[in-house]
Parts: C-alpha cells; sequence; structure tokens
C-alpha cells in the first residue's frame, strides 16, 4: 500500500487563516470527485469556519474527561475504519488528551499516512521545536505544544497563509479571532505590531530554507551540475593567511548590495599546505564571518581549486571571492606554466559562477623560499662542508678507479656525491656540490683534461646534463626531507594539541590547566595570560599564570635578542618573551627563552584554545546571569502575584476591625473593643510575618545576602525563634554541652522560626521538639568539615519522598493549601539563608509517622566560648525555662542582608 501524502498549511500567529484555507481545500477536493472526511476541526467559535463545516462530513471525535474537564479528541480508530482518500486533521502540533494511543497528534497523522490516507493539516510558527526560543523572545510567551522540525519537513507540500499584520490586528478587533473579553489583552500583548512582523519574518525565512532544501533535491536527483541562483549566495575562499579578513569582508560588501543572502567562508586544507596556514587567523576569520551573520567551513581536499568549485556548486553559491596569489613573479610564472595558481584555475572552471579576485597587502609578496633553519643550523653547515669537500675525495678516488677518464663514470660517481650532500644539508648544499662536481668533471675527465676547455660539443651536453639532473635530484631529496620533517612535526603537534584538548576537558579551571600544558610543552619559565587594562593607559593585568612570571613589558619585537644577554648561572635570559597574540586585548606570553620558528605554529594553537576557552566562559558567565536574572525576574512576578492577594486578606480585617471602632453612635462593650483589637494586633502580626518573608525571598534571589558569621551556641537562638509560638506547643531538648558553630544570629532566629511556625501550622495536633545531638558530640559532617545539627521534629502527616524538594521551593504549600496558612515562603527561606550561612537544610521522616527537619551548621574553630566576654550565660535548660514573655527573634540586621535599594 503506498503511503498516503502530508499537506500543510503554515500561518505565522493563530487568526491568519489556516483551517479556513484548509477546509476550502477539502471542499475543492471533494468537488472533484475525491473521499473526504473531517477528522478534526477545531473553529474557535469563529462563524466563517463553521460555515465552511457544511457540507463535508465529519466523524465524530473522542470525548475524554482529564482534570476535571471533558475534551474532544481525533477518533483515530474511527478514521482508520472508514479510510477516506483524504482525512481534515486540524492542530497537527496538538498534544492529545492521556487515554489515548498516541501522546502528540502527529503520531496520530503517521498513522494515518502508512494506511495510505492523505492528509491535511495546520500548523503555526510558534509550534516548530527549533524556534520555540525565537517566539517566546519576541512574544514572551511559552509554547507548551510544539512538534520536531523534521516532522514539518517531511510534508509533502508546505502551503503558506499570510496576511498582513494589520489586518490580523483589524480581524482581532472585529471579534474574528477570539472572543470580546480577550481582544483587549491580546491586542496589547502577542498580537502587537512588532510581534506579528518578527513572527512574519521568522516564517518566512524558515520556509525559504525548506525551498533551498527541495531545490538541492531535485538537483541532486536530476544530476544538475550548474548552479540555479534562487537565491544571492556568496562563497569566500580562505586560504589560512591574514589576508582573509580582507576577503571576507569584501564579500560581505558584496552581499549589501542585494536583498537577503548567505555568506560562506570556506578554508580548503591541502596535506601540503597546512604548515603554511595560520590558526590564529583562521580563528579570528571563523570570528568574523560568524559576526558577520555567515557560516565557516573547512573542506579536505588535494587540488584547492577543485574542492572550492565543488563545494561552491553544493551549495548553489552565485559568487566566489578569491585573493591575488601570494606566489611572486617567478613563483606565478611557474604555476602558470603547470596550469595556474588556484584563483587562476578558479576563474578558468567556475562556470556561471561569477569570480571577484580581490588584491590583498600580501598579494604577490611571496611566501618566502625554505629557510635554512628549517633543516637546523647544524646540518646546512655540516652540508656546506661536505659540498666541498665530497667532490674533491671523490676526485681524487676515480684517479684510481677511473684511470682511463670516463666522463660517464665520473659523472655517476659525483652525482652519487651531491645526494649525499642533499641528504645532509638539503637544497643549497646540494646545488654548491653539484656546481662543484662539475667543474671538477670538467677539468679532470672532459677532454682536453687539465684545463675547462670542452673540445667535444656532446661533453658540453652532458655536463649541463649531469648539472640539471644533480639539482633535481637535489631538490627532489630536499623536497622529501622536508616532508619527512614537517610529517613528523606534525604528528608531535596533533598528539600535543590531543593531549591538550583531553588535559583541559578534564580539569575544572580549563584556562589554568592550559597554561600549564604550555610551559611543559615549551619548556619555559613561566606562562600568563594578559588582558589590557579598560583605563586607556595601556596597562596590563594577569588574568591567569603559571610557573615563574615576571612583571609583563610585552615588548613589540619578543623575537629580538636580549640586549643585556643571557643568564650567567642559566644560560637563558629569564625576561626574554613569545607573545601570541589572542585577540585586541589579550596576549599569552611565554618567558624564559625565545622559541624556534617551527614553534610558533603549535604556540598559535594554544592561543586558539585560550581564546576558544575564554569564549566558553564568558559565555557560561552570561548564561548563568540571564539565568539568574530570570529566575530574579520569575520570583518578582511571583511575588507581586501573592502580594496583590495574599497581602489583602490581614489588611482587609485590620480595616474592618478599625472601621468598626470609627463608628460614631455604635456603642462596643469592652471585651467586643478587646476583640477587634485582637484582630487588628493578629493581622498586623500577620502581615510584618508576610512581609518580612517576601523582603527576604527578593534579597536571597538578588544573591544580596551577606552573613555576618560568629562563634554561637544553638540555645542562643532558640528564645527568640520561638516568640509569639503558643505555649505548650514546643518542647526543647538541647543537652548541655552541644559545641559551638558558625552562624549569624538574626537569620538563624529567622530558620528556626520558619521551621517550627510551619510545623505548628501543619502538624496541629502534635507535639514539636526542638532537638540537639546527644552526648554534646555531633557525628555530622558537611563538606569535609565536623558540624552540628539541631532537629525539630513533629508527628503529623508527614510529606512523600517525592514532594520533598518542592516543600523547599517558593509559594509552595502542602496540597494548595488555602491562602491563609500563608504564601509558601517559610521554608524556602529557611533553606536560603541556611545555605548562606555555608549550612544545609534537611527533611526526612520521623520514625512513627511525621517531618523531621535538620539544620546542619559547620562547628566554629574560633576563639572559645568561655575565653569571651560576657559568657557567663546561662545552661540551655535555665535559659528556656520560667520566660513568659520572651523577645521578639532578631531579624537579620542590616550589616547581615543587604540590598542596594533598601529604604
Amino acid at each position: 500500500m503506498a503511503r498516503g501524502t502530508l499537506r500543510i498549511f503554515l500561518g505565522a500567529a493563530p487568526g491568519v487563516g489556516k483551517t479556513y484555507e484548509m477546509l476550502e481545500e477539502a471542499h475543492r477536493l471533494g468537488g472533484r470527485g475525491e473521499d473526504v472526511a473531517v477528522a478534526l476541526a477545531t473553529d474557535h467559535g469563529r462563524s466563517e469556519t463553521q460555515a465552511l463545516l457544511a457540507g463535508l462530513e465529519v466523524i465524530p471525535p473522542r470525548r475524554l474527561r482529564h482534570g476535571g474537564y471533558e475534551y474532544e479528541e481525533m477518533d483515530l480508530d474511527a478514521v482508520l475504519a472508514r479510510a477516506p482518500e483524504t482525512a481534515v486533521v486540524d492542530e497537527y502540533a496538538h498534544s492529545n488528551v492521556p487515554g489515548g494511543r498516541n501522546q502528540k497528534r502527529w503520531q496520530d497523522v503517521d498513522e494515518l499516512l502508512s494506511a495510505g490516507i492523505n492528509v491535511l493539516s495546520t500548523v503555526n510558527i510558534h509550534d516548530l521545536a527549533s524556534l520555540g526560543d525565537v517566539v517566546r523572545a519576541v512574544t514572551d510567551v511559552r509554547q507548551a505544544e510544539t512538534v520536531p522540525d523534521d516532522i514539518v519537513r517531511r510534508a509533502d507540500q508546505i502551503d503558506l497563509v499570510d496576511i498582513p499584520p494589520d489586518l490580523l490586528r483589524q480581524r482581532l478587533s472585529e471579534g474574528k479571532i477570539y472572543a470580546a473579553d480577550k481582544i483587549d489583552a491580546n491586542l496589547s500583548n502577542y498580537f502587537r505590531l512588532g510581534n506579528l512582523g518578527a513572527l512574519r519574518e521568522l516564517t518566512l525565512l524558515w520556509l525559504a530554507d525548506r525551498v533551498d532544501e527541495g531545490l538541492a533535491k531535485y538537483r541532486a536527483e536530476n544530476g544538475i551540475q550548474d548552479s540555479w541562483p534562487a537565491r544571492e549566495r556568496i562563497v569566500v575562499g580562505l586560504a589560512g593567511g591574514p589576508e582573509g579578513e580582507a576577503l571576507i569582508r569584501r564579500g560581505a560588501r558584496i552581499l549589501t548590495r542585494v536583498s537577503g543572502g548567505d555568506l560562506l567562508a570556506v578554508h580548503v586544507r591541502a596535506a601540503d599546505q597546512v604548515a603554511s596556514e595560520s590558526p590564529q587567523a583562521l580563528e579570528q576569520q571563523r570570528r568574523l564571518i560568524q559576526d558577520l551573520g555567515g557560516s565557516y567551513h573547512i573542506v579536505a581536499g588535494e587540488d584547492p581549486a577543485a574542492a572550492l568549485l565543488d563545494f561552491a556548486r553544493s551549495v548553489n553559491a552565485t559568487q566566489i571571492v578569491v585573493g591575488i596569489s601570494r606566489h611572486k613573479n617567478l613563483a606565478g610564472l611557474l604555476g602558470g606554466l603547470l596550469g595556474g595558481g588556484v584563483g587562476t584555475r578558479v576563474v578558468r572552471d567556475s562556470g556561471d559562477i561569477d569570480v571577484h579576485m580581490v588584491s590583498h597587502p600580501l598579494g604577490a609578496r611571496g611566501t618566502g623560499w625554505p629557510r635554512p633553519g628549517d633543516l637546523g643550523r647544524v646540518r646546512i653547515a655540516v652540508g656546506l662542508i661536505l659540498a666541498v669537500l665530497l667532490p674533491a675525495l671523490l676526485q681524487l678516488l676515480l684517479v684510481f678507479v677511473n684511470p682511463e677518464h670516463s666522463v660517464a663514470t665520473a659523472m655517476l660517481v659525483q652525482l652519487s656525491g651531491s645526494v649525499a650532500v642533499a641528504l645532509v644539508g638539503g637544497l643549497w648544499p646540494a646545488v654548491l656540490a653539484a656546481l662543484w662536481s662539475s667543474l671538477l668533471v670538467n677539468y679532470f675527465s672532459t677532454p682536453p683534461t687539465g684545463n675547462l676547455i670542452i673540445s667535444d660539443p656532446q661533453n658540453v651536453l652532458a655536463l649541463f646534463v649531469f648539472l640539471g639532473v644533480s639539482s633535481a635530484v637535489a631538490m627532489v631529496v630536499d623536497l622529501s626531507a622536508r616532508r619527512s620533517k614537517e610529517a613528523a612535526r606534525a604528528t608531535a603537534e596533533a598528539t600535543t594539541l590531543s593531549d591538550l584538548t583531553r588535559g583541559a576537558a578534564g580539569s575544572e579551571d580549563t584556562v589554568q590547566s592550559l597554561l600549564n600544558q604550555a610551559r611543559t610543552v615549551f619548556q619555559v619559565r613561566g606562562t600568563a595570560l594578559l588582558r589590557r587594562g579598560d583605563d586607556g593607559d595601556g596597562t596590563w593585568r594577569v588574568l591567569a599564570s603559571a610557573g615563574e612570571v615576571p612583571a609583563p613589558t610585552l615588548r613589540p619585537a619578543p623575537e629580538a635578542p636580549d640586549p643585556e644577554g643571557p643568564d650567567p648561572a642559566t644560560g637563558e635570559s629569564p625576561d626574554r618573551e613569545n607573545v601570541e597574540e589572542i585577540d585586541s586585548a589579550t596576549r599569552l606570553v611565554l618567558y624564559g627563552r625565545i622559541l624556534p620558528a617551527s614553534d610558533r605554529r603549535l604556540l598559535a594553537a594554544f592561543g586558539v584554545h585560550l581564546a576558544a576557552q575564554l569564549e566558553r566562559q564568558h559565555l557560561v558567565a552570561s548564561r548563568r546571569e540571564m539565568m539568574r536574572l530570570a529566575e530574579s525576574n520569575s520570583m518578582r512576578t511571583s511575588i507581586l502575584r501573592a502580594v496583590s492577594h495574599d497581602l489583602r486578606t490581614p489588611l482587609a480585617g485590620i480595616k474592618l476591625a478599625v472601621g468598626g471602632l470609627r463608628q460614631n453612635g455604635v456603642p462596643y462593650t469592652p471585651q467586643e473593643e478587646q476583640e477587634l483589637l485582637a484582630t487588628i494586633e493578629e493581622c498586623s502580626d500577620r502581615l510584618e510575618v508576610l512581609v518580612g518573608n517576601l523582603l527576604d525571598m527578593s534579597r536571597l534571589t538578588s544573591e544580596s545576602v551577606s552573613p555576618q558569621l560568629h562563634p554561637l551556641r544553638w540555645y542562643e537562638v532558640i528564645p527568640g525563634a520561638l516568640h509569639g509560638i503558643p505555649p505548650g506547643r514546643v518542647r526543647v531538648e538541647l543537652p548541655a554541652n552541644m559545641p559551638e558553630i558558625d552562624a549569624d544570629q538574626g537569620m538563624l532566629e529567622r530558620v528556626v522560626a520558619n521551621i517550627v511556625e510551619n510545623a505548628v501550622k501543619y502538624a496541629p495536633d502534635s507535639d514539636i521538639v526542638v532537638a540537639g545531638a546527644a552526648g554534646g558530640l555531633s557525628p555530622a559532617v558537611l563538606d569535609g568539615r565536623p558540624a552540628g545539627e539541631l532537629r525539630i521534629i513533629d508527628h503529623g502527616r508527614g510529606i512523600p519522598a517525592e514532594r520533598v524538594l518542592d516543600m523547599f521551593r517558593p509559594f509552595q504549600r502542602l496540597d494548595d493549601s488555602a491562602q491563609a496558612a500563608g504564601v509558601g515562603l517559610g521554608l524556602a527561606v529557611a533553606k536560603g539563608f541556611t545555605e548562606a550561612m555555608t549550612g544545609r537544610l534537611a527533611a526526612e521522616p520521623t520514625p512513627g509517622g511525621g517531618l523531621t527537619m535538620v539544620i546542619t551548621l559547620p562547628l566554629s574553630t574560633g576563639e572559645p566560648f568561655d575565653a569571651r566576654p560576657g559568657g557567663d550565660l546561662l545552661e540551655p535548660q535555665a535559659a528556656l525555662t520560667g520566660r513568659r514573655h520572651l523577645p521578639a527573634p532578631a531579624s537579620p540586621s542590616a550589616s547581615s542582608v543587604s540590598s542596594p535599594d533598601a529604604t
């Protein structure tokens, strides 16, 4: 059975007419003779949509009850049994009510498609999972029902249903989208003109991407290689040098001349050009292309021109930007003889893709001849000595083995000497050996011997051939030696970078780990990461360092010899610096010795890794700050919501009592007056507690709590914490020898008071016990330190284990108890204050039923209690008995809790 086709009507917002268009299409298909049935269509009370349902067969939906409400869902089994040719299923991203076969409606649709039934459905742009964060940022509305993008992209056809934002707002104001009581709220929130414009543009961009995918698929299926300029797409070719920045900016300027388009930067990595790449330059170019809104790509290929053109064709590029060659005239001429440079071949083979050849400061300046230092100064020196001595020794040997003065024999022997010199010293010593050997062969073996005159023209040709072959062999041997050394160096660099990545990934402080590894790899005295100050005086400060780091100087020419010379004791100059620029204000500096040129590329790789780690730290800090701000904003919203309701209850009681007392002509007995005054006092106390908790929670979320820790004993805070608790409800059982803890007295009183009040509230028929560890010794441990515990025990109803975490969250009440029970901040404040004092607040079930709250705080290591002034206090039981009127609990002092906007 063939699979059915899916057609989706996509809209930027509710009310654009998706369901209307879908039902009109159903009428058109039905009029054409197709069997069409409406599996589910939601009209939302809109008369135009209801009118379109007339004349269409509607399969009755299932009715399911959930949470006390009744819902209508598509009857999947009935639709499969009916098996229409086309089924109309509204709201593709809808989440089904529990009780059905599938969790999502798109899963139901997939079953219909598998049964060979064609489906018409609808989707809003905010339903797409990948755009949830973007839509939330635009509209400040979080969408609960989403569908994966790839599920929607599989649709056989997507129709855009679009109307201008002004017309959509007009339809909303006329009551054609929502009921009259919802119009004003939606006009001022989700359906603001700016929101609708952004959602519309987002829809068009998402749909354009799908058009590109379809176009690429069609070209691949039909073997079309030519570019189809459906959308302006510029590809910038990067060679790995610093000129790439100029090319990227040129491509961006070209793109600004058109409306819309893509900018892609591609670096073709060839095996024989890795050594000439600059990791630091490529990293900076990657960041630049991302800042400009483009994308960065790396492609492997031995032929850079062919690889660049293949990539451009694969993305359907319309223009290519490449730089002029960095080779000098001679190298360019050789490249032309061999088929042209990269830019020339891109222009020649580009076909219908426009190519821009961009000049830059490094153009035609050359990549430089191989430096003698590449093979080492010792090898070069030995090679030059051999170039002078070895041909002479071989000629001396020829006197004995070649008495006939055979030119061929002399050339072969001297050629082997040139090869030997090339193996040792490289190209230039080998060329010198070839010239010196040719002179010796001419003088001793070419008739007439004993002079440099050549009588036979064939010998002239033979000598030139010998010189050319010797030079060619020397070049090949030299190139092979260099490639072998580069391969060994690349292997060593790859191993180092692998260890670098693995070590950094396993370290908590990745920047410090990278600096330590750099100090070890390069064998320097110290490494430092420096940042230029923002005060404009050019001073540098150390962000992180490893090893011995002197005061930063950042010489402009770090490779210059030290004018003061090396340290006579160590042979090194401790002030020598190797500076690697990470960005305009950040430098990686190595102290102790100047690195050879061969290590500069690896140093640049360290700089790239450090730049990535710094960027990662910045992003983590930004994310943490955004989460803190979002949490704080959410908390403030909850506080305002709670204040709007919960403050009214005690205020209403106060106002009612005061109003009654102020009424003239109404006689009150003394007992009635006392009742009204007691009502005012009780409501005022409730209001004070509520406002205190709200302020404390606000300070906790804004991280403005700063506890003043000092040695303290538990019984010092218990009297103040139990103020206001009905007599006889709390029993205190503190051992006399409980050790001191480090705590803020005001905070700890608030913690104990909130926990006790919570226990009294939710365990009304139980005794509350405040107990400490027996024997005066606490077995508790907190972050490796010995700690003291205070347990507040009740035998009430307890709480399920899965609800323990929710209990400490703000605005949570047990089983959604009545508002009179409070706003649910007591335990959240207690937990926040305990953690601010580096302690822990936990809950555990009481044996036999109930709940035990455990306050754990670190034991004090400060001055002994009895040695402090005023240390002669009563024993715990004496301090806690015989006191009918206790002082009010001390709230956290101004020095303990500070807020920049406190009044």
